[in-house]
């Protein structure tokens, strides 16, 4: 049915209590659309009744037309709280009012309720009217709360400085202030008279004795001792010795520097000379070489050529045309160009210093024949390495060579040509036709002996890295013997 008009709000009545729930009544079949009724005006609000049993719900009537607009009424106060019911049994489902066959699809009911829509639309809403005239204003409302406090203006302009105050009457006179703080050291004054002797003090401690007086002079030699009693048998000579003492036997080896430096004694031998390293002589065509392990190639004084040249009517020639001496070189790649010098002081300059060393140990040198340095053997300590020198040749048929188990086969530098070749005329040089024989690597062989059989290497990287044989000069250890 149509929807009444609304009644008159009544006073609040008491707070009920909550009744129980209801049983859900069955659906209702859908209502026409009902007329809408004109507004009433809104009554004081009244307080919460009682809940009543759920009733059937009906059928959605047709919608009104809106009514005019109303004041607004006042408003009620505040019913009292209810207290809570006890929760009613959980209903039963309900069935779906447009198909209550569940096996319809989503998509059919989206498509009916679209459909309802749009003719419900088009046949109530076709007709409606303008709007209608402004009603008459209505009564003043009342004074609503105060508003929240503003937000704070701005700082106001600074205002124009006022006049001077008249004088203040005089103050009472303060307490009395803290003492200040210390004045400054005033000058020294002048120095009083001497004031008369006091007592005696008493004795003071013994001083610490002072420095010892300078040594005096030696004294008369004293009358002879008596004779000692003789002494036990003493051990043999040159027999093995108690450790530490080293062996009673002498051995000399010569070092050669290769520079213009005087090279040190190895370990344990002390130096007996030094010199100039002599290689080799040549006179009238023949030579004669100098063991460069030896105290002879280290010529204490430095001469172009150290001889003269005797016949037999007691004559003698020094500096002969033909006389050569043959120096060890210091420079590893000398200049063939450069003319002979003659000055005694240049001359010094090309020629290699050495020293000539004693002590216990017996020398040996180990070649390799490899571009590895060899070990010593056991009980024997490594003093130098170097490469395996072997001979020197000049013109002709002279020419000299090395003792391979002695320590001057094993030069400590490599150089080509190892010598400077001096004149009798008095003049030293490097010539190019002079030769060195070196002992030559000799690595694992496919076909032994002809290894290396017309190999040229050319600059001394190459020479040394493939060519030349490294050598190793050991030194006996007389602590094991």
């Amino acid at each position: 049915g149509a929807d009444g008009a609304d009644g008159a709000v009544g006073e609040p009545g008491p707070q009920g209590e909550e009744g129980v729930q209801g049983e859900k009544g069955p659906d209702g079949d859908q209502g026409a659309t009902g007329e809408a009724g004109a507004q009433g005006d809104e009554g004081p609000q009244g307080g919460d009744g009682e809940k009543g049993p759920g009733g059937d719900q009906g059928d959605v009537g047709e919608t009104g037309a809106p009514g005019d607009d109303a004041n607004d009424g006042a408003k009620g106060e505040p019913g009292q709280d209810a207290e809570d019911g006890e929760e009613g049994e959980k209903g039963t489902k309900g069935s779906t009012p447009w198909h209550p066959e569940t096996d319809i699809i989503y998509e059919e009911i989206w498509d009916e309720l679209v459909s309802f829509l749009d003719k419900l639309i088009s046949e109530e809403f076709e007709d409606i009217g303008q709007d209608g005239e402004e009603g008459p204003e209505g009564p003043e409302g009342e004074q609503g709360d105060m508003g929240e406090d503003g937000v704070n203006g701005e700082d106001g302009a600074n205002g124009t400085r006022g006049e001077d105050g008249a004088d203040g009457v005089d103050g009472d006179v303060g307490p009395d202030g803290a003492d200040g703080a210390d004045g400054e050291q005033g000058a020294t004054g002048d120095q009083g008279p001497d004031g008369a002797d006091g007592p005696q003090g008493d004795d003071g401690d013994v001083g610490e004795d002072g420095p010892d007086g300078d040594e005096g002079a030696e004294g008369d030699q004293g009358e002879a001792g008596a004779d000692g009693e003789e002494g036990d048998q003493g051990d043999c000579g040159c027999e093995k010795r108690p450790l530490p003492c080293p062996s009673c036997d002498v051995h000399v080896v010569t070092r050669h520097s290769q520079t213009t430096e005087i090279p040190e004694c190895p370990d344990g031998f002390k130096a007996l000379w030094t010199g100039y390293s002599l290689v080799m002589l040549e006179g009238n065509g023949y030579s004669l070489a100098q063991e460069l392990g030896s105290a002879g190639s280290c010529l204490e004084e430095f001469q172009t050529v150290p001889m003269m040249q005797c016949s037999g009517g007691q004559v003698c020639n020094h500096g002969v045309r033909t006389d050569k001496a043959f120096y060890l070189a210091n420079e590893q790649n000398p200049d063939f160009t450069v003319k002979p010098e003659s000055n005694l002081d240049d001359l010094i300059g090309f020629v290699s210093r050495c020293a000539v060393c004693g002590g216990p140990s017996k020398i040996i040198a180990r070649h390799s024949f490899t571009a590895e340095v060899p070990e010593c053997p056991e009980g024997f300590e490594e003093i130098w390495e170097g490469f395996s020198y072997l001979m020197v040749t000049s013109s002709g048929a002279s020419g000299g060579g090395q003792t391979l188990a002695s320590a001057g086969s094993c030069l400590e530098e490599f150089y080509v040509p190892t010598f400077v070749e001096c004149l009798g005329r008095g003049t030293c040089a490097y010539y190019i036709n002079n030769l060195d024989y070196w002992l030559a690597q000799n690595p694992d062989m496919t076909q032994p002996g002809m290894w290396g059989m017309g190999n040229v290497y050319s600059g001394l990287d190459e020479i040394m890295d493939q060519g030349v044989a490294r050598c190793t000069v050991c030194a006996r250890n007389t602590l094991e013997l």
